[in-house]
């Protein structure tokens, strides 16, 4: 959830001071620059946020991780063995992401034991399914999120909306935003998630 709306008239600013803020981590600097270049896709920050749910499913097959084409809302985003894929684009890379980051052991679990996520019904279910601890919950959450975004970018897809909605843009000029953006990106390399250049590593 969004906690500041952005000004479609100001992101061209808040991309530069996000920007400058990565310093000379050209890593940092070349995966935010493909992120920020897909607001070509999204004029004035709107877009059809189901309209690519089809490429998150290829990517889901890509993986072999079973997909269903129903809400979550009547169980899980997640339920121990596929998707479901009745959500915004943007949520259905980010549940691929979720089952990149999960051990085999999660990946048999509700919601990956890591808490119901917003879009699942059964909160209460997935939430006494939860096996980690407040500050692991966070970081798989954080690299989650931008694991997804990265994923978007590589299929054509406005991750610019992700980015801020997921509130990778809150706080943007101070200096501990976009260094956070960089040790998350950091973060991902060094589990083999992101290949030398920054792009999702492939199945």
């Amino acid at each position: 959830m969004i906690l500041t709306p952005v000004d479609p008239a100001a992101l061209p600013h808040i991309v530069d001071v996000f920007d400058s803020g990565l310093g000379g981590d050209d890593f940092a600097r070349a995966a935010f620059r493909r992120i920020a270049a897909t607001a070509v896709l999204a004029p004035g920050l709107k877009a059809d946020l189901y309209a690519g749910q089809f490429k998150a499913v290829d990517l889901a097959k890509r993986f072999g991780i079973p997909t269903l084409d129903e809400d979550p809302a009547v169980a899980f985003s997640w339920d121990g063995h596929a998707i479901r894929t009745r959500s915004e684009t943007s949520v259905v890379f980010h549940e691929v992401a979720h089952w990149q980051m999960a051990s085999p052991e999660r990946r048999a679990l509700p919601d990956f034991g890591v808490g119901a996520g917003p879009e699942s019904g059964r909160v209460e279910e997935a939430n006494a399914a939860v096996c980690v601890d407040a500050a692991a919950r966070e970081e798989e959450e954080n690299l989650s999120s931008l694991l997804g975004i990265l994923w978007e970018v590589e299929y054509d897809e406005p991750a610019i909306l992700a980015f801020a909605e997921q509130n990778w843009l809150e706080f943007y000029d101070r200096p501990s935003t976009p260094a956070h953006f960089a040790r998350c990106l950091h973060a991902l390399k060094a589990r083999g998630l992101l290949t030398d250049d920054g792009r999702p590593s492939p199945p």
